[in-house]
């Protein structure tokens, strides 16, 4: 049995509260919350934990094998590095932390304790988005070209943290996911129509080496609630809707090639259509999926599919995206760190 503590338990925390809770190898020592009716909750929820407001108390228990870590994105790396120093194996929700330096000392003492480091990127455990990535990996798709991203709504508006920095971190993760690779430059512009500061809508756009590219839109001041990804390839395409309750992935037969008449060196671009095909995909909980696969990192000492590393690449590719902003979409070289 792992033991775990789970260390804020309000909004995104008490998800992951319930399924650690519900892992037939987790014990769930303790809940650590500083709001009392939150406690007061968990408590009545789970009377098998130690619901607490001092994160100490899992901190220096033997018995607490890993920690993880829900609590507003200000608080992740001073937590996190808390929790890796106390010899915990640590999760953490997105984003890793808000600076890439912050997130690389978190890497290096992961690294340096021999400690599982894992953040929580859903989207890398949803069955659709893994469907995505075995059209590439087989080849069914043909060469991958670009993706697009389209995550709005009407509402939640937040106070500080913007549209980039709230919503982007699940499309950022996917696109590095999806194409095994961390962009070469970040495009970003928005504008901050509710509060000033705070980026209501953003579109952005990811530049990797080869020529692919990812486009980004978020905001929470949209008609419509979209949530959707786009995978353009050289034969087919896939589209991931995960509004739709069944059918969240179609994969459309359609294709543009180029052929060039010897004879004439005449080029010509021809468009195919074929059919639309709605494939049958695992269903699940992606949370739970997430939450079993770090507890299986620890007992079997793999490398989780979200470390670290994963986390600091999107934190840099969210700086970038921030340098952007400010500069009116002039675009951010991440290798140089400069525009």
């Amino acid at each position: 049995m792992i033991g775990v503590a789970v260390i804020g338990a309000g909004n995104w925390g008490k998800n992951l509260v319930r399924n650690f809770a519900s892992l037939p190898d987790v014990e769930l020592k303790y809940i650590c919350d500083l709001n009392e009716n939150v406690r007061r909750t968990m408590a009545s929820l789970y009377p098998q934990a130690g619901v607490t407001d001092d994160i100490n108390k899992a901190f220096g228990d033997k018995e607490v094998d890993a920690v993880v870590v829900a609590v507003d994105a200000p608080l992740h790396f001073k937590i996190a590095a808390e929790s890796l120093r106390a010899g915990k194996h640590t999760y953490v929700e997105k984003p890793l932390t808000l600076t890439s330096a912050d997130s690389q000392t978190l890497v290096d003492l992961a690294d340096e304790k021999c400690l599982k480091l894992m953040v929580g990127h859903l989207l890398e455990y949803h069955p659709a988005v893994n469907y995505m990535k075995q059209a590439i990996s087989s080849g069914d798709v043909g060469d991958p070209l670009y993706l697009y991203f389209h995550r709005v709504n009407l509402g939640i508006v937040r106070k500080v943290e913007n549209a980039w920095w709230s919503l982007a971190p699940h499309d950022v993760s996917v696109a590095c996911y999806l194409f095994d690779a961390e962009p070469v430059s970040v495009s970003a512009s928005g504008q901050a129509y509710l509060r000033e500061g705070v980026e209501d809508v953003v579109f952005a756009n990811l530049k990797f080496a080869d020529g692919r590219m990812a486009h980004i839109h978020v905001s929470w001041l949209d008609p419509h609630k979209i949530r959707k990804v786009t995978l353009v390839g050289s034969q087919k395409m896939v589209v991931f809707d995960d509004m739709e309750a069944a059918e969240k992935i179609r994969v459309y037969d359609k294709s543009a090639e180029i052929q060039k008449s010897v004879s004439s060196y005449v080029e010509a671009i021809t468009l195919r259509t074929g059919d639309i095909l709605i494939p049958k995909v695992a269903a699940g909980e992606p949370l739970k999926t997430e939450c079993q696969h770090f507890i299986d990192c620890i007992v079997e000492d793999k490398t989780p599919l979200s470390d670290g590393a994963d986390g600091l690449r999107v934190v840099k590719v969210l700086e970038a995206g921030t340098t952007s902003l400010a500069s009116g979409g002039e675009p951010v070289s991440l290798a140089a760190g400069s525009r």
